[in-house]
């Protein structure tokens, strides 16, 4: 049996009581979906502990991850959130390992990011259970050819998500974007993908219709952006995360790509949530 609980149920007196009777689930599912990180429930929190500390497996949908941290279950545990929520969620949970996977399963402590990646992941527990031939036959009720690996990407290819087919572009923007706190230099990015800094800006001016520089820039302001959005860190430490020497420089090329400052980009997030 499986008890689901989205992030606005409170009853849990209720589930209690079935833990010491015959409807006792084996699994406690979390679903969770956008603004999770202003959701406080100590009661929710202590009811996930203590299914977690009597053997329930535990588990969270999409943001879900976020709701299990907070309740102190993912410290060292392997887990996996949507990609647009992870940068906040490693800057508010760093003893949490999170992985841009479609699941993860750590022990007792399953999740996933959202979306399709919930059917592979309930197809899985259902491999576990049962056997290959009842997966397919679901997988045929539910219209899909197939399970997906836990380790398939997220997101779509970097060559289909910005239409580009040169590989040495390619390689530098996947240096680009796993380089966002501490930005490598174009010196350096050239050794790697042996070019020269001309080249690398003449294929970027062909490819992505600016500077490379330019476009280093606007990924490390996407994340800052996503970080203002999710998180409660102060301006200052989300310029540091994101490769700034200072909160000035940060929010002026902040309001030059946004045309609004990043404390003006928190006050129109809760205005429009409190709307």
């Amino acid at each position: 049996m499986i008890a689901f609980a989205t992030a606005h149920s409170t009853p849990f007196e209720d589930e209690r009581k079935k833990m010491a009777g015959p409807d006792r689930p084996n699994m406690a599912i979390v679903c969770s979906g956008i603004n999770v990180e202003r959701y406080q429930n100590k009661s929710a929190f202590a009811w996930l502990r203590e299914e977690y500390n009597r053997g329930v497996a535990v588990g969270g949908l999409c943001t879900g991850a976020h709701i299990l941290a907070a309740a102190g279950l993912l410290s060292n545990k392997r887990c996996a959130i949507h990609w647009e929520n992870l940068p906040g969620f490693s800057e508010a949970f760093p003893k949490a390992n999170v992985f841009a996977d479609l699941f993860e399963i750590d022990q007792n402590i399953y999740t996933c990011a959202g979306g399709t990646a919930a059917l592979d992941m309930m197809l899985k527990l259902i491999g576990d259970d049962f056997d290959e031939n009842l997966v397919n036959r679901v997988c045929e009720q539910v219209l899909t050819d197939r399970v997906r690996s836990p380790t398939d990407r997220q997101r779509l290819p970097l060559r289909a998500r910005l239409g580009v087919q040169n590989s040495k572009v390619l390689t530098i923007i996947e240096l680009m974007e796993g380089n966002l706190s501490e930005p490598l230099s174009l010196i350096e990015i050239a050794d790697h993908v042996d070019l020269s800094r001309r080249q690398i800006e003449r294929l970027f001016r062909t490819e992505m219709g600016r500077s490379p520089a330019r476009y280093y820039l606007e990924i490390r302001l996407d994340r800052a952006r996503h970080l203002l959005i999710q998180s409660s860190m102060p301006v200052v430490e989300v310029a540091v995360a994101c490769g700034f020497v200072s909160a000035s420089h940060f929010s002026k090329c902040y309001r030059e790509l946004y045309a609004r400052s990043p404390q003006q980009e928190r006050v129109d997030r809760k205005q429009l949530l409190a709307a």
